[in-house]
């Protein structure tokens, strides 16, 4: 088992925080098609996965509870409450009791393929590099893909529930101050090292704005990354597109894949 970073303090000369969703796991057999399952239970129509995307790219949709309401709304079908729907969506997503044992699920989060490694963190521990997590997943996924799937020991995290939903900054701003400070480092602001967030949506992207212009004296980078599903040779055209959306929001570099992020944190070393 990898130990987390704050568990063994180093001396930092940056920090990374990644999105979970698109970025750690390819969630396009497993958030996304609930949403879509979600959508056609309670309408008989199932949304495309470009038709997702293009809800994404709105930068108000991140939590994909809404985001099925939306579509369903905008489909003129009938809504149900939005407890009810997020029972539907738990069906098909978890397939068991989220707070149970993992070993019970039998949802599409037994789909999910990761799209990085335990010693991808490994070795930007040994860079000097600080990180964590910041995403709009249930706390129960989230753990369940960072502590059993990836093996991180008590990673630093936060989940959907600990902050308000993104592209509000706050959870952003809270666990790059914690790490800073648990690090030895200077608070959030002049001084402080350079703190990254990569993620694939829009949403990402406005979150780590937001972020900048509530501590506008830190040295903030947002780092994007087109999701799994259009990384095909037949969706390179609407990655491309994708991609070109991410920077236009404000992203101040596009990956191809999520390790090259530890090539530009160096850079910044």
């Amino acid at each position: 088992m990898l130990p987390a970073t704050l568990l063994a303090p180093i001396a930092t000369t940056a920090l990374l925080l990644f999105d979970i969703d698109g970025v750690i796991r390819d969630v396009g057999g497993s958030y996304r098609r609930a949403l879509a399952e979600t959508v056609h239970h309670y309408s008989g129509w199932r949304p495309e996965p470009d038709c997702i995307d293009a809800l994404k790219s709105e930068g108000a949709w991140n939590n994909d509870w809404d985001a099925s309401l939306e579509l369903l709304r905008r489909s003129n079908s009938p809504l149900p409450t939005r407890q009810e729907l997020i029972g539907v969506f738990s069906d098909f997503y978890f397939g068991g009791d989220p707070d149970g044992p993992a070993q019970q699920w039998h949802g599409f989060i037994g789909s999910e393929p990761l799209l990085l490694d335990a010693d991808f963190f490994k070795a930007l521990s040994a860079a000097g590099l600080v990180w964590g997590f910041v995403s709009g997943a249930e706390p129960p996924s989230a753990r369940y893909v960072l502590e059993q799937r990836l093996g991180l020991i008590n990673p630093p995290l936060v989940a959907m529930g600990d902050a308000p939903d993104k592209p509000n900054p706050q959870g952003l701003i809270q666990l790059a101050s914690q790490l800073l400070t648990r690090h030895g480092c200077s608070p959030l602001g002049h001084g402080a090292p350079p703190v990254a967030y990569l993620g694939d949506t829009v949403a990402d992207v406005r979150t780590l704005l937001n972020a900048k212009k509530l501590v506008p004296n830190q040295r903030w980078l947002s780092l994007a990354v087109a999701p799994p599903h259009l990384h095909s040779a037949e969706n390179q055209l609407a990655r491309n597109s994708y991609g070109q959306t991410l920077m236009a929001a404000g992203a101040d570099r596009l990956l191809l894949h999520p390790r090259e992020s530890l090539e530009v944190m160096l850079e910044l070393s």
